[in-house]
């Protein structure tokens, strides 16, 4: 399963940043390849200072060995050995306008020392976080996701859709990050769902990420904005990097496992403001996304 997947992903990697270099029409993605003293490694690629892309970055990786310590106190284990391989994907557009996206699908095994899989599981998702709120677009991206989900289990996309508003939550700011859309983890073999099953379902939700995300982009990249309106992003970035340094267990797990950090802090655009105490106008587009925002809504 972990070679499958594995390949899985790089193909994924190769058809989105392909697709999104003829997008953007001006700069290419920047490729790393990188390797961990511990085992394994990794294909980074960045975009930067593009037409369309001020940051972004789509990378894979594949990592094995030794469990650190503080990692089987997570897992509640003890002294195994683990692989785990990913995609994990975010793209910030210049354009205020343009939601930023956020994707990842991953793999997980655990071994005793006969080296005999004693644990697996996929997790994953993908979600939105515009600037501004554009209704159509929610509506377009949470039914590409429930388009995917429905064909593999009714209920999953209701289910995840509500994970992923939990999950991507600033909670010390009492505000969703974004609209949303899935997250899901631990997605283990059982009666009703084989491993190859599961290989199934993520994938197609992979599969579904330009699809869900590359209409929306395309019609707001070219919008007329202000300055006062990329001010309005910026600070709204600040809120993205809040949670990812404060909140997200991904960026937890690669700094506990000698990941590398120049690939795990990629997700952190290159323009953010922290202004003390700020509030939107009433009634301006700014808090009818703030509203959206401390209240998670149904788009389909």
């Amino acid at each position: 399963m972990k070679d499958k997947f594995f390949k899985y992903i790089e193909n994924l990697q190769d058809s989105i940043t392909s697709k999104l270099e003829e997008i953007d029409g001006s700069v290419s993605f920047k490729e790393d390849i990188w390797e961990r003293p511990e085992g394994g490694g990794g294909r980074t690629r960045v975009i930067e200072n593009g037409a369309v892309f001020e940051k972004g970055g789509v990378n894979i990786s594949g990592v094995h060995g030794k469990l650190p310590a503080s990692m089987q106190a997570y897992f509640k284990v003890g002294d195994v050995d683990f692989f785990a391989c990913g995609l994990s994907l975010v793209l910030h557009p210049k354009n205020p306008m343009a939601p930023t996206v956020h994707a990842n699908w991953r793999y997980f095994e655990m071994y005793n020392d006969q080296g005999d899989v004693i644990d697996q599981w996929f997790g994953g998702g993908q979600d939105l976080t515009p600037y501004y709120l554009f209704e159509d677009d929610a509506i377009h991206f949470h039914q590409t996701c429930k388009n995917a989900c429905d064909k593999h289990n009714p209920e999953f996309y209701s289910t995840y859709k509500k994970r992923c508003d939990e999950y991507f939550h600033n909670s010390h700011r009492d505000e969703a990050r974004g609209i949303g859309g899935l997250f899901f983890d631990y997605c283990k073999a059982t009666e009703d769902m084989s491993m190859e099953q599961w290989f199934d379902f993520v994938s197609e939700v992979g599969d579904s990420f330009l699809e869900a995300y590359v209409p929306i982009l395309e019609k707001r990249i070219h919008l007329p904005y202000t300055p006062e309106e990329r001010n309005w992003q910026e600070i709204r970035r600040g809120r993205y990097v809040e949670f990812n340094l404060v909140h997200d267990k991904g960026t937890l797990f690669g700094l506990k496992t000698n990941g590398r950090i120049e690939s795990i802090l990629m997700s952190l655009p290159p323009h953010v403001q922290w202004v003390y105490d700020h509030h939107p106008e009433p009634n301006s587009r700014e808090e009818q996304l703030m509203r959206v925002l401390k209240a998670p809504k149904n788009w389909v």
